[in-house]
């Protein structure tokens, strides 16, 4: 069986941990690959790495990192079915689906390539007497991306490349039930001229979660999952003083009385059942309006 690798400092590492967890393709439960729950001295190596390459990525021109990213939008979608096929291993869905995943991933990151306008600053002069004002877009630091299993790539690009090209270095844990896809990324990301550094990977799930939260090096957390686990690494990494935006799920759908009836059902299934049941959006309650009243 297959193992999947760390990726630090430009590397991708094989783990030297003991604790592995199975990879299972959803269709025939077949185990497909092995995670490894990375070891502290791992997830330290790969914070280090970052540390180390914000200095003068930060400092790279924004032209410089705009390049990279145009090169980056061009190698996914000369790749698109090749991700889509690891997506759909994993994770379960159509070979559409997939490449839809993808594509949707895609857009941000041809939105990043736009960045040399979308950092500019501002100014006002004379906000008072002999007084100016400026204001500038300075990257944080190093970042961290917490990824769910629903959506291998279009999570993961909403992170990564938008906080690198704009001078941050990254570090990413895609969901250990789906990990080849981001890996996948990374190395085309490194095809692109991605410095050594900039974007680092780890795996694991509740020891990993709660470095991210922790470390003093990391200065912003992104999130995309479950209630119970958003809320608690919006509260955990808020104390430690990092920013942290927790994007959570939203389960119910309401129908109202004048909608017809097929275009209800057909929204409520596509919202529960598309992209394998896994939508963050799928409900688990429905909501009928019928003359001001709601009934389930």
């Amino acid at each position: 069986v297959p193992t999947t690798k760390l990726f630090i400092d430009g590397k991708f590492v094989e783990s030297n941990t003991s604790e592995w967890i199975d990879i299972h393709n959803p269709a025939t439960n077949e185990v497909v690959g092995r995670v490894p729950k990375a070891t502290q001295e791992e997830m330290l190596a790969a914070v280090n790495s970052c540390s180390r390459a914000f200095s003068s990525w930060s400092e790279t021109s924004i032209l410089s990192r705009q390049q990279i990213f145009l090169r980056y939008q061009q190698l996914i979608k000369d790749n698109i079915k090749e991700l889509a096929k690891m997506i759909t291993l994993e994770q379960g869905k159509t070979l559409a689906d997939a490449e839809g995943d993808v594509f949707r991933g895609l857009q941000v990151v041809e939105h990043a390539c736009s960045i040399t306008s979308l950092m500019l600053g501002e100014t006002l002069p004379s906000i008072t007497k002999d007084m100016d004002t400026y204001t500038y877009r300075l990257p944080l630091g190093v970042c961290a991306g917490i990824a769910p299993f629903n959506f291998p790539a279009m999570i993961p690009l909403w992170m990564f490349p938008i906080g690198m090209v704009c001078g941050n270095t990254y570090l990413m844990k895609p969901s250990e039930r789906v990990p080849g896809c981001t890996m996948l990324l990374a190395k085309m990301l490194q095809d692109s001229g991605a410095p050594d550094g900039t974007l680092n990977i780890i795996h694991g799930q509740h020891a990993a979660v709660n470095f991210i939260c922790d470390h003093p090096a990391i200065k912003a957390v992104s999130f995309v999952g479950s209630n119970q686990a958003g809320e608690y690494i919006y509260e955990r990494g808020s104390k430690n003083g990092k920013r942290v935006q927790s994007n959570m799920v939203c389960n119910s759908t309401t129908t109202q009385p004048q909608t017809h009836k097929r275009v209800q059902s057909n929204m409520v299934f596509w919202r529960r059942f598309a992209t394998a049941g896994d939508r963050t959006t799928a409900p688990s309650t429905v909501r009928l309006l019928q003359d001001g009243v709601a009934g389930a």
